[in-house]
């Protein structure tokens, strides 16, 4: 068994669908779980259409028509009227977001986001599963959320590993090739749950773990693991191997290439993860695996965007104790606030956030009552593994005023404003 997943840049049109069909017949599609994303913007377009939804406005059924529009044109670039085609299904399933919209009394946000972007995988699956099935790879599509089981934990729920397993094992047995969604799940009660963004590496890794597969790969627009982001770093280097524990680092400081949880579960079981591009498939990409160290050994650049550095110091000037750190820490839990970098002196504590549920007035709020709090919003982050003299003036010649800076062994951290 070997899992393979497409993200959503892999399957953004019909030409996309094709190539993916070529590369399964390329690499052989038997004994394989195919995990597969929403198609392209699916995911944002949901989100704008929650967004509208929550405000009140008519205009998210407009989205949700357009994006009905969208995957029905995909439908009638890949299949002739004779064809059987998964435009039932599609209307089926738009029509099934409409109806719980329309009838949905909840105004908790995070649980009407997984009941609404779950549509994206399933629609995107439900095409690819008739596709190639048209081509001749036979295949059984597979609704995730009957057997990757979590809490109620919306938006970033946690696995049910023990009643997971059991049903993935249930619902994979005596299928030769299947078609799944990643990203989503469900709870005890049946309603759809999220892993968090870029979940679906993880939706993958929980299968391959599971089904003890001999491999991974993750099919992406670029060539495999790079030591940077070529959207904001002219000059990248391809990382051919890295060590599961080195992938776990650059993951924690947040390279986007590797979901932060799709590695541990990997490194149980020792199976290998292979990044390559699904533009070039013959290309030997990246192999993470139970190596000694990173080849090439090269300075690795992660930037955060976005983020917010809190300056906090006593009211009565006196010390910054344990106490003190607890109190802030329990207040950064209680907002679910993502702490990216912390720096303390006698009289200061420094932690650079990132809001993800949009709590910052909350915190800081709270935090007033027994702090001076200073916020600096739109700051961004930079990490430097493996760093060296000319990669942190690269960093000191972006021209940005350093408000923050942090060095370790092999890790350099500066906040940039």
């Amino acid at each position: 068994m070997k899992v393979f997943k497409f993200g959503g840049a892999s399957v953004k049109d019909s030409k996309s669908i094709k190539n993916v069909t070529r590369i399964l017949k390329l690499k052989g599609y038997h004994d394989t779980i195919i995990v597969v994303s929403a198609m392209g913007k699916t995911t944002n377009a949901l989100e704008f259409l929650i967004k509208d939804y929550m405000k009140g406005k008519s205009s998210y059924l407009t989205i949700l028509e357009k994006i009905k529009d969208d995957h029905l044109k995909i439908i009638n670039d890949l299949f002739k009227e004779s064809d059987k085609s998964p435009y039932n299904d599609i209307i089926d399933l738009t029509k099934s977001l409409s109806s719980f919209l329309k009838m949905n009394k909840s105004k908790n946000h995070s649980f009407i986001y997984d009941q609404v972007v779950c549509f994206g995988e399933l629609i995107s699956t439900k095409i690819i599963s008739f596709y190639l099935e048209m081509e001749g790879l036979k295949n059984h599509w597979l609704d995730v959320r009957n057997c990757i089981k979590t809490d109620s934990y919306y938006r970033n729920a946690g696995l049910n590993w023990k009643e997971t397993q059991k049903l993935i094992k249930n619902e994979t047995k005596n299928k030769i090739t299947i078609v799944t969604q990643g990203f989503i799940a469900s709870d005890t009660e049946g309603y759809s749950t999220t892993l968090g963004r870029e979940g679906s590496d993880y939706t993958a890794a929980i299968f391959a773990f599971v089904l003890n597969a001999t491999s991974l790969t993750i099919w992406k627009d670029v060539p495999g693991v790079l030591n940077a982001d070529p959207r904001y770093f002219k000059k990248t280097q391809l990382l051919k191997k890295i060590s599961y524990r080195e992938a776990i680092e650059l993951a924690y400081y947040g390279a986007s290439v590797i979901h932060p949880k799709t590695l541990q579960p990997l490194q149980q079981k020792k199976i290998p993860l292979f990044v390559k591009s699904f533009e070039n498939p013959h290309q030997e990409g990246t192999k993470v695996f139970e190596s000694s160290q990173l080849d090439p050994l090269v300075p690795c650049f992660i930037l955060k965007k976005n983020q917010i550095l809190l300056e906090l110091s006593t009211l009565d000037f006196s010390f910054i104790v344990e106490e003190n750190i607890s109190q802030i820490f329990s207040l950064m839990d209680k907002y679910k606030m993502r702490v990216e970098m912390i720096q303390n002196s006698a009289i200061s504590f420094a932690v650079c956030i990132n809001d993800r549920y949009g709590k910052l007035n909350n915190l800081v709020s709270e935090l007033s009552l027994k702090f001076k709090v200073g916020v600096k919003e739109n700051v961004s982050l930079h990490t430097i593994r493996h760093f060296n003299i000319s990669s942190i003036q690269e960093i000191k010649g972006l021209g940005k005023k350093i408000l923050l800076e942090q060095r370790t062994y092999k890790t350099a951290q500066f906040v940039l404003m």
